[in-house]
């Protein structure tokens, strides 16, 4: 990167710090700390409740899903309007007329206190995770790309999160994912344009939109019922559906974010605004990724998006079958050339179009004999490289400053939703552990300081799982099943709570640990490939519809069982 580009890049991070630290300097409460004083308007909290969402993650997997397989994946949100239309009628004035700092208070109101601490110790585990992996995610990216070292990477991005979260809590996560929203927004929407200037260059827009579609890319909707397929309609109405309640519902790195509004007007709109905005917002990156497909049928792209990973091998014993699937690949990539300007001269001709997939479809056999053969050199690596597929492109193409504020974009994501993240986890272990257990009695500076502690202490330890942590072949995909596996218990017990009022603590309780445990079953039963799971194979969206139908079912059974041994 250039001087210009550092500049860009840690002008805008320190800024953002900074400004936070600033703004929330004299924040002395519990209320100030955990709740943000109750002070936030609505605009506030729709970016910040969107920005604990849209890791950086987000903007490093769903480009490279974009390029590989389209837009589908946007199915994945077709269930979260409703979900925030429930949270909001529902769920919020309740969170409000009990003046909670914790989702999970409400529960040993409503059950008693060993519910209540299981829910929260499911959001611990959960959450606790996925904060190390939205550090590590953009880290072993970018130390990748900038030649960065990896633990440093994590580290960095780990600091700088905890010195404003420790600072000023609440208020100071929400003010700065304010803007570190805006740097987002920004940094993608120059990207966007940019891509469209250069595909201009090539090829008017309509031929680009027929080259993709043509290949399936801007397929959106599949409407076919079937639990093996990863992303229908049906599956993100439902599955959905389910994981958004749970998340934006249950999730204390959700509500907390929204609690912070001067009332409940202000908090239904922060949430409304996300409802209307998210899907356009996915699909718009995932399109992205679509541009990124297209202008790499007129510049050759690598063969392999992870350039370091080829390097390693280039000087190895394997430097020869791999200079021979280099020249295969250039090969493949003049024919490429000639299929694609006949297709686009001869749109209406199938023959043309079918040459065209077939072209791209050996494209795809190529690259597979190159994961293949990295595979071969290493066993254990990774060879899914979606992931540095948009900042492959940023570094190779874009211009002096804009790459330092792509990068920059980056950091931003990473540090909102890890900030978001951290300040939930302190808050609930000092409100629902520590403060209910230990210390009912610790007067406010003690609590203030107990949670900045506790800040420290995930922030320590998100910085641990980061530096211990593997690649998974796609990290969006990964963080979404690492939620599946805990949201709809979680959202099963507060289903509960909320609407069916004959059931009590007990119930729930243990109906929550059968429904949890099997929901880990079947999800190792097929990562460990047992037979019966991988012959009824469940995608990861309907584990948050399973776990909360069973938390519901069995505690209906659990107390009609209890009353029929009563009247005996």
């Amino acid at each position: 990167m250039s001087i210009l580009d550092w500049v860009v890049l840690f002008g805008t991070l320190l800024a953002i710090v900074g400004f936070g630290v600033w703004k929330t300097r004299q924040n002395q409460t519990v209320d100030d700390y955990l709740r943000g004083g109750n002070e936030m308007r609505w605009f506030t909290i729709g970016l910040s409740v969107m920005a604990t969402q849209a890791s950086a993650i987000t903007f490093l997997s769903a480009p490279g899903l974009g390029y590989e397989k389209g837009l589908r994946f946007v199915q994945f949100y077709f269930g979260l309007p409703l979900a925030l239309i429930i949270i909001s009628a529902f769920i919020i004035p309740i969170y409000y007329r009990l003046k909670v700092y914790t989702a999970y208070e409400y529960l040993e109101n409503r059950f008693d206190i060993k519910t209540r601490l299981l829910a929260a110790f499911l959001f611990l585990v959960q959450r606790g995770l996925a904060a190390g992996l939205t550090i590590f995610a953009p880290a072993i990216i970018l130390s990748t790309l900038l030649g960065w070292n990896l633990n440093f990477t994590n580290v960095f991005v780990g600091v700088l999160v905890i010195i404003y979260t420790v600072s000023g809590g609440t208020k100071a996560v929400s003010l700065t994912q304010k803007w570190q929203m805006g740097v987002i927004l920004l940094g993608m929407g120059v990207a966007f344009g940019i891509l469209i200037y250069k595909i201009g260059g090539f090829v008017e827009m309509g031929s680009a939109m027929n080259l993709a579609g043509s290949v399936g890319r801007l397929e959106v909707l599949d409407f076919d019922f079937n639990l093996n397929e990863r992303y229908t309609v049906w599956s993100g109405l439902t599955g959905g559906l389910f994981l958004a309640l749970s998340y934006f519902g249950t999730d204390q790195s959700q509500v907390q974010r929204y609690l912070t509004g001067k009332n409940i007007k202000e908090s239904r709109l922060g949430l409304m605004f996300n409802a209307i905005i998210k899907i356009p917002m996915q699909f718009f990156i995932l399109f992205t990724g679509v541009l990124v497909f297209v202008f790499y049928l007129y510049v050759q792209p690598p063969v392999f998006f992870n350039k370091t990973a080829i390097e390693n091998i280039r000087g190895s014993e394997y430097k020869e079958k791999l200079e021979d699937l280099e020249t295969k690949y250039d090969a493949h990539f003049v024919e490429l050339q000639t299929v694609r300007d006949n297709f686009v001269e001869n749109d209406a001709d199938p023959r043309a179009k079918e040459q065209f997939r077939e072209v791209v479809a050996r494209d795809g056999e190529i690259r597979d004999e190159v994961k293949s053969l990295l595979l071969e050199a290493n066993p254990d690596f990774k060879v899914k490289d979606t992931n540095y597929v948009f900042l492959t492109f940023v570094m190779d193409y874009l211009p002096i400053g804009v790459v330092g504020l792509i990068i920059a974009l980056i950091f931003s994501a990473a540090m909102s939703s890890t900030a978001g993240e951290l300040n939930a986890l302190a808050t609930t272990t000092s409100v629902d552990f520590y403060r209910r257990l230990f210390n009912r009695e610790a007067s406010e500076k003690h609590q203030v300081w107990m949670s900045k502690i506790l800040t420290v202490l995930w922030g320590c330890l998100a910085i641990g799982f980061a530096l211990t942590a593997t690649l998974f072949d796609n990290l969006i995909e990964m963080v979404n099943v690492l939620g599946s596996l805990f949201y709809g218990t979680i959202l099963g017990i507060f289903v509960v709570a909320f609407f069916i009022k004959k059931v009590k603590g007990n119930a729930v309780f243990y109906s929550a640990l059968i429904a949890e445990a099997f929901v880990l079953l079947i999800h190792f039963g097929r990562v460990y490939e047992i037979p019966f799971f991988v012959k009824y194979e469940v995608e990861y969206l309907w584990y948050n519809v399973i776990g909360c139908v069973a938390v519901v079912v069995l505690s209906l059974l659990f107390t009609l069982a209890a009353g029929f041994k009563k009247s005996t």
